[in-house]
């Protein structure tokens, strides 16, 4: 047994060798090492069931110029549908749970439900002025998921945060508009009004709903 292993490995790194020996040129090698990003990179992506013959002869009448089967414009809407699709069913049950998640939250005593989805509860009212979307305003915030996952906080640095308001996710952008100088509300915002079918970070996947406690320190 121990003798066939031995073969088994030998014919594996020879099979290795053999292919190495194929990159004879800095060309090859080059080639070959955008051939390998592609691959790690649509894998990376979810694309785990491409027909290669298919890739392979897309790959080659784009890369000769020639006639496509397919018009580029077509391929690319293609690609996006099939992408957003592939995503919703992946990331599906993040979808749900938010959405299960809003709809016990908004019956809590305090809850406030905005015609957009988003709620808030008011942890300490404010009396200053309200910013506009254009404003740049400082902020202490600490964000999780539904299930506390901490995924972003401010307070935890222990250093606020200053931004323009039109440079966020659109659920920031609206809810601070309601919010008076001084106020702390924390804030549920659904994943259409956050980061959609995006990934942000290493905590928060595609359709993920959030939870902000935020606080208005100042308009600057």
């Amino acid at each position: 047994m121990r003798i066939l292993f031995y073969l088994a490995c030998l014919v594996g790194l020879c099979a290795v060798d053999a292919n190495a020996q194929q990159l004879k040129t800095a060309n090859d090698s080059l080639s070959y090492s955008l051939g390998v990003m592609v691959g790690n990179s649509l894998r990376q992506e979810g694309y785990t069931d491409l027909e290669m013959e298919q890739f392979k002869l897309g790959l080659e009448t784009a890369y000769s110029n020639v006639v496509v089967l397919i018009p580029t414009e077509r391929c690319e809407s293609l690609v996006r549908e099939i992408t957003a699709q592939k995503k919703m069913k992946q990331y599906e049950s993040n979808k749900v749970a938010g959405e299960q998640f809003l709809a016990t939250n908004k019956t809590r005593s305090g809850v406030t439900s905005l015609a957009d989805g988003m709620q808030y509860e008011i942890l300490k009212a404010g009396d200053g002025a309200k910013p506009k979307a254009t404003d740049e305003v400082l902020v202490h915030y600490h964000g999780t998921l539904t299930d506390g996952t901490i995924f972003d906080s401010s307070v935890d640095r222990g250093q606020p945060i200053s931004f323009p308001l039109n440079q966020v996710i659109s659920g920031w952008t609206e809810i601070l508009q309601l919010m008076p100088v001084g106020s702390k509300w924390r804030v549920y915002i659904p994943y259409n009004l956050a980061y959609g079918d995006r990934p942000a970070g290493p905590h928060i996947k595609p359709y993920s709903t959030l939870i902000f406690e935020i606080e208005l320190l100042g308009i600057n």
